[in-house]
């Protein structure tokens, strides 16, 4: 007798690739995978009663026997793990599936948003995740391209000034090849696709954040200027894209700086973007 296939939880006819559920080597650590997928870090709050709450993460387990994905809600609860099953999930790859399971684990008011501290500037509880997520240095999108940019063989100093008559810090700075990395959070550099604007002390941010911007253009400006290429990314942006995109640029200038001839200093070169 043929088993049935098409519906939840009965047999599919092949198991689904493992990009559908499986964390890939070099990706997004993974408390940042949760928040991205859950729209924010205090998105993801499970309430304990009493005024606690706990942060939850999404399992995606593989079934073999009926080869589908079933997404489970993980939280800690007085010393213990706890488990939640929230729904069978379809997706072609794991951060679509960790989305559709938290949208469902939402709906079924499994999860809500933690509630905001009466001192927070933010206007949502999204906001304030994505605020705090991106102030200083080592931000999760940081760890994930260093770490690529270390296995291919590169070298750089992390967070310094590329000139140290400018009083300018890079994320990223090959000093041999010149080459400046930025890696721009969404919210405090205006994002043109992620930021939205504050609605509690909106002057304020708003103020805020075109003053970032405009820095931003002169600092890149300047290093321009000095012979620097530079190059910046936002923290939405895949870090292997932005891992080939910098390992392009510096080994093209080791290569340039290979082929002249001593003592003459190679062109500035290259816009980033």
């Amino acid at each position: 007798m043929p088993r049935p296939t098409g519906r939840a939880g009965h047999w599919k006819e092949s198991l689904p690739p493992e990009r559908a559920y499986k964390r890939r080597a070099g990706s997004a650590t993974p408390t940042l995978e949760q928040d991205r997928a859950a729209g924010g870090r205090d998105r993801r709050a499970v309430a304990l009663g009493d005024g606690r709450y706990a942060r939850a993460s999404i399992a995606l387990k593989l079934y073999r026997r009926t080869r589908r994905i079933r997404a489970y809600l993980r939280w800690s609860q007085d010393g213990s793990t706890r488990e939640r099953y929230v729904c069978e999930v379809d997706r072609a790859t794991r951060g679509e599936n960790l989305a559709e399971a938290w949208r469902q684990a939402r709906g079924m008011g499994l999860v809500s948003d933690r509630p905001l501290p009466a001192d927070s500037r933010a206007s949502s509880t999204s906001v304030r995740a994505v605020m705090r997520a991106n102030r200083g240095k080592d931000t999760g999108p940081e760890l994930a391209l260093r770490k690529l940019l270390y296995r291919r063989g590169l070298r750089y100093r992390v967070d310094t000034r590329p000139i140290p008559e400018i009083r300018r810090r890079a994320d990223l700075v090959f000093s041999g090849p010149r080459v400046a990395v930025f890696v721009d959070g969404c919210f405090w550099h205006g994002c043109p696709e992620h930021y939205r604007a504050a609605t509690r002390n909106a002057e304020f941010w708003q103020d805020k954040i075109e003053g970032n911007k405009n820095r931003d253009v002169e600092t890149t400006e300047a290093l321009r200027s000095a012979g620097w290429a530079v190059i910046r990314v936002w923290e939405h942006e895949a870090p292997e894209s932005a891992a080939e995109l910098i390992a392009h640029e510096v080994q093209a200038r080791q290569a340039e700086a290979r082929s002249k001839p001593t003592g003459v200093d190679a062109p500035a070169r290259g816009d980033g973007h």
